[in-house]
């Protein structure tokens, strides 16, 4: 099992999951902030093309999340797995899509992957975040949320891999160039986590199994790489596990778990 970047932040984000069984591969994309070409392009530089997905799985309405979605899907005809709420505030630009649905508690059988998809306070309809597994290890993936919650920690026990969102410094933000309203909305309980938020989120973790952190979805005003890996590494509980950081433009390379 191994997972990839197209790009994280707020100009836009596209995961990849993959495994492979056998002879068999199943690659589903987690969310397509970008438009079609500059999808296609990022793809190009693992090598791919949207043809070789299996389908593309949504966290939430926003357009860095959802922008690039269903004219990738509609393109390609690639199902799109979307939860009701989400689906309500997306549905004009649903068109001629596979469409199906998901909510907490579910499990998605995707090829050889399974998504579990939970719960996240976030102002938005109906916004999930997913774990992902393939029957040897386990993926877990939160950003877009304002604060911890016990549904989130229980989610995401005894990942081997895990995506957290490292939004803000809270100092940078209160300090920075954004009008007051929008500072609001990112510190707010259903915005985005801080740095201390992520740091707090890891010592509730059973971390057990965790081999690599990967911080996302950083601001690129209000935080720093350096910021950002100081309050991952404060959290671990081991010195073994190893710390990266996505970036906006480059996303990161395939990272294998195990």
């Amino acid at each position: 099992m191994k997972f990839a970047s197209l790009g994280s932040g707020s100009e836009g984000n596209a995961l990849l999951i993959s495994t492979r069984e056998g002879a068999t591969s199943t690659t589903v994309m987690l969310d397509c902030g970008f438009a079609v070409r500059e999808t296609e392009r990022r793809l190009a530089r693992f090598g791919m093309t949207p043809a070789d997905l299996a389908g593309i799985v949504v966290t939430h309405e926003h357009s860095d999340h959802v922008g690039g979605v269903f004219k990738l899907a509609r393109k390609y005809r690639l199902p799109v797995w979307i939860s009701s709420g989400t689906f309500q505030a997306v549905q004009r630009d649903a068109d001629g899509v596979d469409v199906r649905f998901c909510a907490d508690g579910d499990r998605l059988a995707i090829g050889d992957l399974e998504l579990r998809p939970y719960t996240v306070p976030h102002d938005a309809r109906e916004p999930l975040q997913y774990v992902a597994a393939d029957g040897a290890r386990t993926l877990g993936v939160l950003t877009d949320a304002g604060h911890a919650t016990p549904h989130m920690v229980a989610a995401l026990a005894g990942c081997d891999g895990l995506l957290l969102e490292c939004n803000h410094d809270l100092d940078m933000l209160a300090n920075s160039t954004y009008p007051a309203f929008l500072r609001r909305r990112i510190g707010g309980d259903y915005g985005h986590l801080a740095n201390v938020a992520a740091t707090g989120i890891l010592r509730e973790v059973d971390q057990s199994r965790l081999g690599i952190i990967v911080g996302a979805h950083l601001s690129r005003q209000n935080n720093t790489p350096e910021l950002a890996r100081e309050a991952l590494l404060a959290g671990l509980a081991s010195t073994s596990t190893e710390v990266r950081i996505a970036c906006q433009d480059a996303g990161f390379d395939w990272i294998a778990l195990g």
